[in-house]
């Protein structure tokens, strides 16, 4: 799972709604990357002891995937696919893409653009729900 939707799962933005059919009754998986964006973020946006607290609770819903050398070569292999595309990558996106690769996992995230060069990856963007 991408960063941006654990986040809106985090502050209980409505935006999480459309992803819901994806994660109900799921094991929730993230990188480690994610949860480094989201350490980041804390201290970028200066957040207080309750609010880092909430999210640490908030991460113990997810299993989150450490980096070994396997994951080290599918990082290279996402970037360079992308790179080879025309469609280059950030660094975090490569290793959140290059986890989903390694545990043969979909990607679910706002940003599918980001990963469109990314080969064999499966993304699951935005749902709409029906009315």
């Amino acid at each position: 799972m991408d960063t941006d939707v654990v986040s809106y799962l985090f502050k209980g933005d409505s935006r999480a709604e459309a992803y819901r059919p994806h994660l109900t009754g799921r094991l929730l998986v993230v990188s480690f990357m994610t949860v480094a964006e989201l350490d980041r973020w804390a201290l970028e946006r200066e957040w207080g002891e309750a609010r880092r607290a909430r999210m640490e609770q908030h991460l113990r819903n997810f299993v989150v995937y450490p980096f070994n050398r396997s994951l080290c070569l599918r990082w290279a292999e996402a970037a360079d696919s992308a790179r080879r595309k025309g469609r280059p990558i950030g660094v975090a996106d490569a290793w959140i893409a290059a986890t989903a690769l390694e545990h043969d996992l979909p990607l679910i995230t706002k940003n599918a653009g980001h990963y469109a060069g990314v080969e064999g990856l499966t993304v699951v963007a935005e749902i709409t729900q029906p009315e």
